[in-house]
């Protein structure tokens, strides 16, 4: 896997979890964010959104058009999700509709106005992927075809999933870095920088000594969170 270029190390980064279609918990976070750096202000702030903007939830579309015109008030840096990577393989291959549609494609197919009736059935997916294409926006489709897979900051590793024990950070295939859980989550292993991730939902963000959870499954919950990671002690923003 080639390496991700990093940004020149910023002196705060609000790391953000998995929004799936949550537009308006989006737009709470950014005020979020803006209040922050209002009464916390730093010279270089940025934002990471952690992967699985689309599916599950009520406007994949809306958070789209958000991320691709940057709504945070500081620099910005999107990570691909799973939920990304489904679209693009449905795209190249309509038979992942049979995996997507059980895990909140139909939702998302419904927001970019594709007929989903025989999908519902397990049927016609080449048909959904050819209106699919003609649906979908090109600023959409290069949004998510420009996502990075993990982005180090510093003592921070952020990605979507997490990694797997004992390969090196830069030598991690997309496959984990999109979609691991078990090993991942159950490591007490140190993995040379601490990861900060997404993917699994939880009550409350998790922090352990090798990572940081962000996911608390906004799209059931409505509480999106972000951590922010600077000189203070770790604290979090979140929209409950």
């Amino acid at each position: 896997m080639n390496s991700e270029n990093a940004p020149a190390l910023p002196d705060r980064i609000y790391a953000i979890g998995d929004i799936h279609g949550r537009s308006d918990l989006l737009d709470r976070l950014v005020q979020a964010i803006a209040r922050d750096l209002k009464e916390h202000p730093v010279e270089k702030a940025l934002a990471v959104t952690l992967g699985d903007y689309v599916d599950r939830g009520p406007d994949s579309r809306g958070v789209l058009d958000r991320l691709i015109s940057n709504p945070f008030p500081c620099e910005y840096i999107p990570l691909k999700g799973n939920h990304e990577s489904l679209i693009e393989s449905f795209l190249s291959d309509p038979s992942v509709g049979e995996h997507w549609r059980r895990l909140g494609g139909l939702e998302t197919l419904v927001f970019y106005r594709v007929p989903v009736r025989a999908l519902m059935i397990g049927k016609d997916y080449e048909e959904a992927a050819q209106a699919f294409r003609a649906a979908l926006p090109p600023e959409h489709a290069q949004f998510i075809a420009s996502l990075r897979l993990f982005l180090p900051l510093g003592r921070y590793f952020l990605c979507h999933a997490g990694v797997r024990p004992g390969i090196p950070l830069e030598r991690q295939s997309e496959e984990d870095l999109l979609w691991i859980r078990g090993q991942f989550l159950q490591s007490t292993a140190d993995f040379g920088s601490i990861v900060v991730h997404g993917h699994t939902p939880a009550e409350k963000p998790e922090v352990l000594p090798n990572r940081i959870n962000v996911d608390t499954g906004a799209y059931m919950t409505s509480c999106l969170t972000c951590a922010v990671l600077d000189r203070e002690p770790l604290r979090f923003l979140s929209t409950e």
